[in-house]
């Protein structure tokens, strides 16, 4: 079973010490990285600008070097010349794998760059660049799988879903996606992370009082979970503290 940490680089803010801030963030991520497989790095979630995943995962995989680590990277303000830089660096760095998305818009209004991740990916496929990172795009929890065409014919190592809150919307990823990677997304179902949920328009009651029951039951559909908690980072640490010898079992008898 494979455990995932997704983690949002600190923030660009006026009058931040941002050494502090890295240094802060690299800490936790070397507290959580004992009880998870690997750590999912985000670039400028909703827009705001924040550390690169590159230089932070640089960072961390010289203070883990064990540690697979992913990345996402926006193309929504990138040129094909950047994305191409961001990728190598990437790769020289050691990462495992990319999420290639379209990002949110940007807190300042900026120009779209125009590029699609399903063609940006097939292009990077064009140049081999599959057989040195695993390349993968984002899925809707609930997709209409007549209209994403595209996505499929990219031929990407996985998809890594939206944020799912029940079992069936996994089935029908796997159902219809067979051939590749699925990695659902999670969000703790902790009162801090309530925000986050009613910004998702969820509601954590569905699998709060089953959680490791949920997530054993999307272990045997896809073996692979990648588990968000924005403004919870103790409560997950701690939870995955006690999930981390339960797992074993898990997957030992499973």
């Amino acid at each position: 079973m494979t455990i995932r940490y997704e983690a949002n680089p600190p923030k660009i803010l006026p009058g931040l010490d941002l050494q502090e801030s890295i240094s802060k963030f690299v800490n936790k991520i070397k507290l959580i990285s004992t009880k998870c497989d690997s750590i999912h790095l985000t670039e400028n979630v909703l827009g705001y600008p924040r550390v690169s995943p590159i230089k932070v995962g640089k960072i961390i995989k010289n203070e883990i070097p064990n540690i697979p680590i992913t990345v996402s990277l926006r193309v929504r303000d990138k040129s094909l010349k950047e994305v191409e830089e961001f990728v190598e660096e990437a790769i020289s760095a050691g990462f495992s794998g990319i999420l290639i998305l379209m990002g949110d818009p940007a807190q300042k209004k900026q120009k779209d760059s125009g590029l699609i991740p399903s063609q940006v990916l097939k292009t990077l496929k064009e140049k081999k660049v599959d057989s040195k990172i695993d390349l993968y795009l984002s899925m809707s929890n609930k997709p209409n799988f007549s209209k994403i065409v595209k996505k499929i014919d990219a031929n990407p190592k996985g998809f890594i879903t939206q944020v799912i809150d029940n079992v069936e919307q996994v089935q029908t990823l796997a159902k219809n996606l067979k051939g590749f990677s699925i990695i659902p997304i999670v969000l703790y179902p902790s009162e801090k992370n309530e925000a986050s949920a009613k910004f998702l328009k969820m509601d954590l009651d569905v699998y709060r009082k089953n959680f490791e029951e949920f997530l054993n039951q999307v272990y045997q559909i896809t073996g692979d979970v990648l588990i968000t908690s924005p403004n919870d980072f103790i409560g997950l640490d701690q939870f995955l503290e006690n999930y981390s010898t339960q797992r074993t079992k898990y997957s030992a008898s499973g």
